[in-house]
């Protein structure tokens, strides 16, 4: 089944951190560990079973369009939704795309940000996700942070997602956010259209309503945000390349 679920990935930021890498290229074609960033998350996302992608893309997103095509050549299903002239948020882009996305209010998809690898079991998550008997709106992943690779925003005990809030941290907030998420459709209509939306307000809110579950991780992501972190993400990929031969 995981193959018919479709993911919204995030790609449409600036990457002003990473200048003056990304000053004509956009984060996605970085390379790292010899080639660009995003061919490594798709050949990740085909590994785990996931053959339908749809790339939320933003600054010069017509460049990674024209990179990656239709996804043959990759074994995927690939489709482009490109922001317009005024940014609407990590919310606002999922909105756009939703077309793309489902039709039905119980449709599901995953959402995943495009700065990110995060290798995880997929397959995991979305049986964890359907099996839940409260059909959730939603269901977070979540690891075990303690501020380390960034400022931690989940409260998670007993295997339940208690707290999330990006804005207002509080000391028992040892987990964060991991960067992949699954939603039904139902909960993307929540979005807001006529402002700029951050995705945060929607998890937010689902969490706080009790409709969006947690599911813990153990492995670490790695994030192409600062030239710092690009370092890390190129280590670890490349040693991965190395295990591979």
């Amino acid at each position: 089944m995981i193959g018919t679920i479709p993911v919204a990935l995030l790609a449409g930021g600036l990457a002003t951190r990473l200048r003056p890498i990304t000053e004509k290229i956009p984060k996605a074609l970085v390379e790292i560990a010899g080639a660009p960033f995003i061919d490594h998350q798709v050949a990740l996302l085909h590994r785990n079973g996931i053959r339908k992608v749809v790339m939320c893309l933003g600054y010069r997103g017509e460049m990674v369009a024209e990179h990656c095509g239709d996804g043959s050549r990759y074994g995927m299903n690939l489709s482009y939704a490109f922001d317009g002239e005024k940014l609407m948020g990590t919310g606002g882009a999922i909105a756009g795309a939703k077309r793309l996305l489902g039709s039905k209010p119980d449709d599901v998809l995953w959402v995943m940000y495009g700065d990110s690898y995060m290798d995880i079991d997929y397959v995991a998550v979305l049986d964890a996700f359907l099996a839940n008997p409260s059909h959730p709106l939603g269901l977070m992943t979540v690891l075990k942070n303690g501020n380390r690779w960034d400022k931690s925003n989940v409260v998670f005990k007993d295997g339940r997602l208690i707290r999330y809030d990006k804005k207002n941290r509080t000391p028992e907030m040892d987990y964060i956010d991991y960067g992949v998420a699954l939603l039904r459709m139902q909960a993307v209509e929540r979005i807001a259209t006529d402002r700029p939306f951050d995705l945060a307000e929607l998890y937010t809110a689902l969490v706080t309503e009790g409709a969006m579950i947690g599911f813990e991780v153990f492995e670490r992501f790695y994030e192409i945000g600062t030239p710092e972190s690009l370092e890390e993400a190129r280590q670890y990929l490349q040693s991965r390349a190395g295990k591979s031969k």
